[in-house]
């Protein structure tokens, strides 16, 4: 069958997976399937799994393993994404979806001077990525962080590629800011809630070495924005890392 199916590391041992409840109850009741058939397993933790089906009951799946890789899914650069959280939550839902999708690697939601809302629901976004891993046929699920500043974010002095996204009088456009600081193994994306960064905000992470970025003529909502500097730096960093093999029987 073609649907990915997600089970944590600790679901899988040796030659053995076993999928959580919730998976095994739509692998048997949606997709019918039954003993003998394949599957593919991922532990959003870089794991990937092709899998015979040995048992289906009433709220269990067991599976052997026949094949084992590592980072399926993934691309050449480890993004972080930061975006201000947003006063709509099915926006930043939707921002946090398309971001497991375009190869985030970590997500921040941004307190900030303009931010209305404080708090973002943790396990609602966590089933969403979930989801959204699946969907798009990553094996690594990304790192959903708890609401912080930007100042705490950038306390320390790092080699990753920053980008800080701010209309103004300084800054230069995505695609020339990715190509100059190319090529890089890691990337971290600045953007605001509705209404932007303050510019205080803009000069901390300036002077944090992150570089101001513009998105064209068109003013685009924040989430829409994360996502298209997102886009901006994995494409710029085409492919796949390689999805190399594991030993049998060695993933747990």
């Amino acid at each position: 069958m073609t649907t990915n199916f997600y089970a944590p590391p600790s679901a899988i041992r040796a030659s053995r997976v076993v999928l959580p409840e919730e998976e095994a109850r739509h692998l048997r009741t949606v997709l019918r399937g039954g003993e003998g058939d394949k599957m593919t397993v991922v532990d959003g933790d870089g794991g990937w799994y092709r899998a015979r089906i040995d048992h289906v009951g009433p709220d269990q799946v067991v599976g052997t393993i026949t094949e084992q890789r590592e980072n399926v899914g993934e691309p050449t650069i480890d993004v972080t994404v930061c975006l201000g959280i947003l006063k709509k939550r099915s926006r930043f839902e939707t921002f946090v979806e398309k971001a497991v999708e375009l190869g985030a690697r970590r997500i921040v939601p941004l307190r900030t001077r303009r931010t209305e809302r404080e708090s973002i629901r943790d396990e609602r976004l966590r089933n969403v990525m979930v989801a959204a891993m699946k969907q798009c046929r990553r094996s690594y699920l990304p790192a959903l962080a708890a609401p912080q500043s930007i100042g705490s974010l950038l306390t320390e002095e790092a080699e990753e590629m920053r980008l800080v996204c701010h209309a103004g009088e300084k800054s230069v456009p995505v695609q020339q800011a990715v190509t100059d600081t190319r090529p890089a193994t890691s990337a971290l994306v600045l953007v605001g809630p509705e209404g932007g960064f303050t510019p205080s905000e803009v000069e901390a992470a300036v002077e944090a070495a992150a570089t101001p970025v513009s998105l064209g003529a068109r003013r685009l909502r924040a989430e829409t924005a994360g996502l298209a500097v997102l886009q901006s730096v994995v494409g710029a960093h085409p492919g796949e890392v390689e999805a190399a093999p594991r030993p049998h029987g060695q993933n747990g």
